[in-house]
């Protein structure tokens, strides 16, 4: 799918942003522009919304169920509102942040088409990161072995994972072409999140970074 780079984004990274050591964390950080608001959502224990805040001067919310999580968002100075994604972001109003971000949450929703177009709403661009299906390890474990794969960005047994909705970088190129979103900035990288794969991403790489935008 063709993706449409914008110019005139603000993308400088201060020092901290490069010795953080995690790649999805920088290229997030790339992506999102100085004193920006962002929602952060299945944000976890708060470390991307106060590493954008710290490195970008973002301020914003991040959105969590998790009791255990919300407490160490607390711990993180971050703001968090106890929220389950499942149920949509209708307390929310359109274009309320500039950027809306769903970090290796999609998988796990259950409703993943309308989380994206509910998060394309709420904010005028969509930051989403997930692990890729496709990734030659999985097809491996799968076409030989016969059995759901187990790899380090899917590190879950298929009875305890709480992923229900996994895909490829084809599937999710091709919903956001059914739905009418346009691709911005793709980025792939390793499960380490320490270098990117430009060769082959669909077979090669296990994380996938996407920042969108509706037409």
């Amino acid at each position: 799918m063709p993706v449409d780079r914008e110019v005139g984004d603000d993308s400088g990274l201060t020092d901290e942003t490069q010795f953080h050591g995690r790649l999805d964390f920088t290229v997030i950080a790339e992506w999102v522009q100085s004193n920006s608001r962002v929602l952060d959502l299945g944000c976890g224990d708060g470390a991307l919304l106060r590493f954008l805040a710290d490195t970008k001067a973002v301020s914003g919310y991040g959105i969590e169920i998790d009791d255990k999580h919300i407490a160490q968002c607390i711990a993180n100075r971050v703001n968090v509102i106890q929220v389950d994604l499942d149920h949509g972001l209708t307390e929310f109003d359109d274009q309320s942040f500039d950027y809306v971000i769903l970090s290796l949450t999609l998988q796990a929703a259950r409703h993943p088409e309308i989380l994206l177009q509910e998060m394309l709403r709420v904010g005028r661009s969509g930051i989403l990161t997930f692990p890729n299906f496709a990734h030659w390890r999985a097809r491996l474990q799968l076409g030989i072995q016969g059995k759901m794969p187990v790899t380090q960005a899917l590190p879950n047994p298929w009875h305890s994972t709480p992923n229900i909705h996994l895909c490829t970088l084809n599937d999710f190129e091709a919903l956001c072409r059914r739905l009418g979103v346009r691709i911005l900035e793709r980025e792939i990288v390793d499960a380490d999140r320490k270098s990117t794969i430009p060769f082959w991403p669909n077979l090669f790489g296990e994380i996938a970074l996407y920042r969108c935008a509706t037409n």
